[in-house]
C-alpha cells in the first residue's frame, strides 16, 4: 500500500537538521517511509526440524505452474505466494532446496533476495504491513533433488521409470517448490502440470482442466480447495491408467495406476468406495472434496504417503495399508499436527484405523491386537515386537525416529486404552468430535488429551498419559 515521505530540499543548515530529527523521528513512530518492519524468523522452532517453516507471515494460497521434461530431468517453475503478514516485514523466507531462482517479485515489483542453504529470504520493495495480504512470485528452474530422510528414506522429487513424483512429509516439498514448509501453515492450492504428450499428471483435488499445445506437451491443471500441509501436497507424472467413479454419497473418486500393476491393484483399489462409506459412519463426514489413489511402482518409491485426497502407493496395497491411508484423510490431513512431536497423531490414528477395520470384517478385534502387542508375540520377530516400547509415542528421540513403531502402534495403544476407559460410545464421540472441532486445522497432543479430559469429565486419564503416552518403557500392565 502507498506510504507517506517526508522531503527536504534547499534548507539551509539548521532547518535541514531539524527536517532530518523530524523524518528520523516519523520513521521510528512508523509513520514514515523508512524501514519500520523486521525480518521475520528462519524456521518456526520445531522440536525435530527447528528450520523448517518461517516466520512472520501465514499462506493462504500456492498457485503453480509447472513444466518438466523427465528425460533431462529439468523442471521450470512458478510459485505465486499469496500470504497475510503476521507482523510488520522488512523481509521473509521461503524454503527452497536446490533449484536456481531467476527472479523474485512482491506485489508486482522486484524483491531483492539471496539464498543460505534452505533458506530463500526476500526483501520486497517497500515493508509490509501487519495484517496486510501480499502476493509474492518466485520463478525457479533446474534438477529437483532427491532428499535423504534422516531415518534413511527418499523424499523430494524422486525420478521414476517414466517420469516423476514428489512427496513431502517431512521436509521434501521444498525440493519442488518454495513455501512456508511446516505442517502449521496450511493452504489452498492451484497446480498446473505442462508434460510430454504421452505421459499425464496426477496431483491433489480436482482435474478442473486438460489442454494439449500444438505441439503435443499436455497440461493438467488442479485445484485443491480445502486447506493443504505441504508436506501432503504431490504431483505423480508418468504413464497411468485412471479410473473414475463415485462412493454411493457420489464423492468423486479418481484413481490413477502406473500399468505394470493395474491388474495387482483392481481388486483392492475398487473397495475404495466402500472403505470410504465405512470411514465415514466412524470418524465423521469426509473433509474433502474428492478421494481416491497413485499407484506407482514398487521400485519407484518405497512406502505409501497419505498425500492429500490421493494417497501414493509403492505398488499394488493391500487392504490394511489402503485403510490406514485413507484414514489419514481425518487425521494428519484434515486435521494436522501443530508439530512433527505430534506424529502419533497421525499415525496412531491411522493405526487404529486398521484395527478397528478388521475388528469390523471379521478378523481380530482391536482388544485382541492391543494383548497380542503387549504380551510381545504380534510381530515374527523378537526385536520388532521389542521395537515399540523404544519410545514414547509423544516424544521421539529424533528426527530420524518419527516414524517408528512406538508412534503407529503405541500410539494405537494409547487410543485403544481410552476407547476401554470410556466405553465405545463415549470414545466414538471422542474420534468423531476431534475430527469435527480441529477440520481443516493444527492440533497438538496437548489439544488431544485436554479435548478427551472434557468429553469424559468422570473419568481419570492420568495414568494413560503419564505411562502410555509420555511414560518411557513398557507400562507396567496391560
Amino acid at each position: 500500500m502507498p506510504r507517506s515521505s517526508v522531503a527536504v530540499r534547499f534548507a539551509p543548515a539548521p532547518a535541514l537538521a531539524l527536517a532530518l530529527a523530524l523524518a528520523l523521528t516519523l520513521t521510528a513512530c512508523g509513520g514514515g517511509g523508512g524501514v519500520h518492519g523486521k525480518p521475520g524468523a528462519t524456521g518456526v522452532r520445531d522440536p525435530y526440524f527447528p528450520k523448517m517453516g518461517n516466520g512472520g507471515y501465514d499462506v493462504t494460497h500456492y498457485a503453480l505452474t509447472l513444466s518438466y521434461d523427465p528425460k533431462a530431468r529439468h523442471l521450470d517453475g512458478t510459485a505465486e505466494i499469496t500470504a497475510r503478514a503476521t507482523q510488520n516485514l522488512s523481509a521473509f523466507d521461503l524454503d527452497l532446496k536446490g533449484l536456481d531462482v531467476a527472479a523474485v517479485t512482491v506485489e508486482g515489483k522486484e524483491a531483492r533476495w539471496n539464498r543460505a542453504g534452505q533458506e530463500l529470504t526476500v526483501r520486497p520493495h517497500t515493508d509490509l504491513d501487519k495484517g496486510e495480504t501480499f502476493r509474492a512470485t518466485v520463478r525457479y528452474s533446474g534438477t529437483p533433488e532427491t532428499l535423504t530422510d534422516q531415518d534413511g528414506s527418499r523424499e523430494g522429487w524422486l525420478p521414476t521409470a517414466d517420469g516423476a513424483l514428489a512427496l513431502g512429509e517431512p521436509t521434501g516439498s521444498m525440493a519442488w517448490f518454495p513455501g512456508n514448509h511446516h505442517p502449521s501453515d496450511k493452504a489452498t492450492y492451484d497446480i498446473a502440470v505442462t508434460v510430454p504428450k504421452n505421459l499425464q499428471a496426477v496431483s491433489n483435488g480436482e482435474l478442473t482442466s486438460e489442454t494439449t499445445a500444438a505441439d503435443g506437451r499436455r497440461t493438467f491443471t488442479w485445484h485443491t480447495a480445502e486447506p493443504m500441509a505441504s508436506y501432503v501436497a504431490t504431483v505423480a507424472i508418468g504413464r497411468y491408467d485412471i479410473t473414475r467413479s463415485t462412493t454411493k454419497n457420489g464423492l468423486p473418486v479418481y484413481v490413477a495406476v502406473d500399468p505394470t500393476q493395474t491388474a495387482a491393484a483392481k481388486k483392492v483399489l475398487s473397495e475404495i468406495p466402500e472403505i470410504m462409506d465405512w470411514e465415514a459412519y466412524n470418524f465423521g463426514p469426509y473433509p474433502f472434496s474428492s478421494t481416491g489413489a497413485i499407484v506407482d511402482r514398487g521400485g519407484d518409491v518405497g512406502y505409501a504417503l497419505e498425500t492429500q485426497t490421493r494417497p501414493v502407493f509403492p505398488g499394488a496395497p493391500d487392504i490394511g495399508i489402503l485403510v490406514h491411508e485413507l484414514a489419514h484423510q481425518w487425521y494428519g490431513d484434515s486435521v494436522t499436527p501443530k508439530s512433527w512431536q505430534d506424529m502419533w497423531l497421525n499415525e496412531g490414528f491411522a493405526t487404529y484405523a486398521e484395527w478397528l477395520y478388521q475388528e469390523d470384517h471379521d478378523g481380530q478385534s482391536a482388544d485382541e491386537i492391543f494383548n497380542s502387542l503387549y504380551r510381545g508375540d504380534y510381530y515374527d520377530t523378537p526385536e520388532k515386537n521389542k521395537a515399540i516400547w523404544a519410545f514414547p509415542p509423544a516424544k521421539p528421540s529424533s528426527a530420524a525416529h518419527i516414524s517408528d513403531p512406538p508412534v503407529y502402534d503405541r500410539g494405537a495403544m494409547v487410543l485403544h486404552k481410552i476407547r476401554r476407559t470410556v466405553g465405545d460410545d463415549t470414545f466414538y464421540d471422542i474420534i468423531q468430535g476431534w475430527a469435527a472441532t480441529h477440520r481443516h486445522a493444527n492440533a497438538s497432543t496437548a489439544d488431544f488429551t485436554a479435548y478427551v479430559e472434557k468429553k469424559a469429565p468422570d473419568k481419570d486419564f492420568s495414568g494413560i498419559w503419564k505411562d502410555w503416552l509420555y511414560g518411557e518403557g513398557k507400562p507396567p500392565r496391560a
